[in-house]
């Protein structure tokens, strides 16, 4: 699947360049100047942040003061099952958009354990995960809106060896889609080229993973 080097603004890189460089230094440096210094590095980059989003500084300074340890992208687990040639969305509280179920990758969690622990939350079905479909970089992709971290979405195909359709606090309704016929979806979450490309793995199951 084609992306683009970078579809994310240039400001959101450059904020997130300085974040990251600012919470390593804190992380290795025991120099108090130097420190200061990246504290310093890590105010301007929740400035150029505020200044892009519209969201308040206040709350980009605390959501980048959080962040401890080396800085890496966070993980996003999205489950690919389909039946009869159809594909499994959920359509998500939040915005009332569909989706493929998932999110997050705890601490202590392999991608596998992820993907069917959202599956069943967000679905009702207990699943088997089987192969890694692709890992892209969400900033290189047509999502919106664009988030504060870097985040690598995997899309693993799953196939359903128990359970029924079933809503969750976090999903409104469940159901399969054809290709031709696919509902609203949470661009946050998952692209229609994404979804497309989902399909062309199930015509064409030898295909390698994807990434980028």
């Amino acid at each position: 699947m084609s992306s683009s080097p970078s579809i994310q603004p240039a400001w959101l890189q450059w904020s997130r360049d300085l974040q990251a460089i600012a919470q390593n230094g804190l992380l290795f440096s025991d120099n108090p100047f130097d420190r200061q210094r990246y504290e310093a590095i890590r105010e301007i980059a929740a400035q150029i942040m505020a200044a892009g989003s519209g969201e308040p500084l206040e709350f980009i300074a605390g959501l980048f003061s959080d962040q401890t340890g080396y800085a890496t992208p966070k993980v996003d687990a999205r489950g690919v099952v389909f039946r009869d040639g159809q594909i499994l969305l959920v359509r998500e509280a939040h915005d009332g958009l569909w989706a493929l179920p998932g999110g997050w990758v705890d601490p202590n969690e392999s991608p596998s354990e992820a993907v069917t622990r959202e599956i069943s939350e967000e679905a009702g079905f207990a699943t088997r995960a089987l192969k890694l479909l692709a890992v892209f970089d969400r900033a290189k992709h047509a999502h919106v809106p664009h988030y504060a971290f870097s985040i690598y979405k995997l899309f693993i195909h799953c196939e359903i060896e128990s359970g029924q359709a079933r809503p969750s606090i976090e999903t409104l309704e469940v159901a399969f889609f054809p290709e031709d016929r696919l509902p609203p979806l949470s661009i946050a979450r998952v692209t229609p080229g994404q979804i497309a490309r989902c399909f062309h793995h199930l015509r064409h199951p030898d295909l390698p993973t994807d990434f980028d």
